[in-house]
């Protein structure tokens, strides 16, 4: 994270922004916060704190903290919005996330490949698809209804978590097709604390029970674990996309869908403007 050419306020505020957008990212639909990490170059340092936060904390915590603060901002700032669009407008929400998981594939996908690819590579894709699928397909097909209290709004906590240690992996894939993204996203637009305790506790468990293990997965298998992760965010979008009701408000979905790729794509262009840290 060495930028000698940078003054101190400008690094400062380069950092509030980027933990903003990691921050957006991690609450918006199809953007993983991780992915982020990995395009800001700040990825590594973050997995060394949270790895070994104590024997970390004095070297990497002074200049990760305008990223943790901005990420703060940015998360809790947004979701009392899309608590609201997602309540008045369920459908067209739907779609625009849609478009923004599908113009932010071929980021996650170029940056699955960084280490290179191999014939495993694209059966772990294809594995990780096809078990996703098969298991959202199956709560979908026996109407399993999904209640959230205390113990899934742990879960979900688990998968904010997640979305950050797991480049790719954005905790609305997973609650999206359980139909808790809504609720929880409500609950943190309200700062509910019935929501927030129970999915902070959720999230600092994950960080230090997986945090270790999951650094270390894509440190030697980098390149199966984030093939993988492709394969479940492209299975979890097929699910919640509202077929149902698409014909029914065709051209505002269909406007929602293509502004959501266009808003990915423009977002990847931005983020490829950052040199990344090291």
């Amino acid at each position: 994270m060495n930028e000698p050419s940078k003054t101190p306020v400008v690094r400062v505020v380069m950092r509030l922004l980027q933990g903003a957008l990691i921050g957006l990212g991690a609450v918006l639909p199809g953007i993983s916060g991780g992915v982020l990490c990995v395009i800001f170059g700040i990825y590594k340092p973050i997995m060394e704190l949270l790895s070994s936060p104590i024997r970390n904390f004095k070297t990497h915590v002074p200049r990760l903290l305008p990223v943790i603060i901005g990420a703060g901002i940015g998360f809790l700032g947004i979701a009392n919005l899309l608590s609201f669009f997602l309540e008045a407008y369920p459908d067209q929400s739907v779609c625009l996330f849609v478009g923004l998981i599908a113009g932010m594939l071929p980021s996650l996908f170029r940056e699955a490949g960084e280490q290179g690819r191999s014939k495993g590579s694209y059966i772990s894709l294809v594995v990780a698809f096809v078990v996703v699928l098969s298991l959202l397909c199956a709560l979908n097909l026996f109407s399993v209804t999904i209640t959230p209290n205390f113990g899934w709004y742990l879960f979900c906590g688990f998968c904010v978590a997640l979305s950050v240690i797991a480049p790719g992996m954005s905790f609305s894939t997973l609650l999206m097709p359980l139909g808790l993204y809504t609720p929880f996203v409500d609950g943190l637009g309200h700062l509910d604390m019935g929501v927030i305790l129970p999915g902070a506790l959720g999230a600092i468990i994950t960080v230090i029970c997986l945090a270790k293990a999951i650094d270390a997965l894509f440190k030697h298998y980098y390149s199966f674990a984030f093939h993988a992760i492709v394969g479940i965010v492209i299975a979890a979008t097929i699910v919640i996309i509202p077929f149902a009701s698409f014909a029914d408000a065709l051209v505002p979905n269909l406007i929602c869908l293509v502004v959501g790729v266009v808003l990915a794509l423009a977002l990847d262009k931005f983020n490829s403007r950052f040199p990344k840290e090291g």
